[in-house]
């Protein structure tokens, strides 16, 4: 299938919202992003459900557990598969997460990586290995975490500076990480995402994310996206213009009418600079 590129506003492909998605995919909506895992080697029913959407619609590759940061081997049978998978249905960007998640077996949660010069070489050579695989570069997303990592000597945004960098990959903005681990750890999300290599963006994620008893923030994607979050969304798109943007929601997902009018917000946001880049 020939490659469609995600453009403007998208939202997270879920098997509950297809019977709605099939009455009518919102104008607003114009890509989706879906986890390869979950789909790759899928036949039957899901298989063709998917396809439909597909062969309409440009798709994001976001994926969960390639633990980039991990100190087992990098999984290429799974990269393999991935490039397969996007091939036939015409997706042109891959993303993952700058994280850990694996070690004897699937850990089943995104860890952070120690932000020192070893980690650093380790984990570009990964991301190196595998855009090699996919023949493409990759996005790679800023993580939220709950446990500062160890060992620390460099800043998390001297890290992802340097990662990127050495591993020449490109970097998937998610403003909703920023802001929670800015809540937990208690910095400011405006300079730390200006610290960031930001004439890298290739896709942004925005999300909403629940508060603890106790004011921890958790990235659960299971709610709205509150005002800071949008706001630091607006921030971004004066930095980088109108990059494909995508609202998760994986949790307590509402009808999509609901999911809709939050889609719509980011088409709003991007709208003042698609004028100033097409007027460019």
């Amino acid at each position: 299938m020939i490659a469609k590129h995600p453009q403007h506003a998208g939202l997270g492909f879920r098997r509950e919202l297809i019977p709605a998605l099939d009455a009518g995919v919102p104008d607003v909506v114009q890509f989706f992003e879906l986890a390869p895992e979950n789909w790759a080697g899928v036949g039957g029913r899901s298989a063709r459900q998917l396809r439909r959407f597909t062969e309409r619609y440009p798709f994001v590759a976001h994926g969960l557990s390639l633990s980039l940061g991990g100190p087992t081997p990098l999984d290429e049978a799974l990269l393999r598969r991935i490039k397969s998978f996007m091939s036939e249905h015409g997706m042109s960007l891959y993303t993952e997460h700058l994280a850990w998640c694996s070690d004897d077996g699937h850990l089943y949660d995104l860890l952070p990586i120690p932000f020192t010069e070893e980690a650093v070489r380790w984990t570009a050579a990964r991301i190196r290995r595998t855009q090699d695989i996919m023949g493409m570069q990759i996005g790679l997303e800023n993580a939220s975490y709950y446990v500062a990592p160890p060992g620390g000597e460099m800043s998390e945004s001297e890290f992802i500076n340097a990662v990127i960098a050495e591993s020449d990959c490109l970097l998937h903005l998610d403003v909703n990480n920023i802001y929670v681990n800015s809540r937990n750890y208690d910095f400011d999300p405006h300079a730390f995402m200006a610290a960031l290599p930001l004439e890298r963006t290739c896709y942004i994620h925005v999300a909403g994310h629940y508060t603890e008893p106790d004011g921890l923030l958790i990235d659960t994607h299971g709610a709205e996206v509150i005002d800071p979050v949008w706001s630091l969304l607006a921030e971004a798109y004066a930095r980088t213009g109108p990059v494909p943007t995508c609202l998760e929601r994986d949790f307590n997902i509402p009808d999509l009418s609901a999911l809709t009018a939050e889609v719509a917000v980011i088409d709003r946001l991007q709208a003042p600079h698609s004028i100033q880049r097409r007027a460019a």
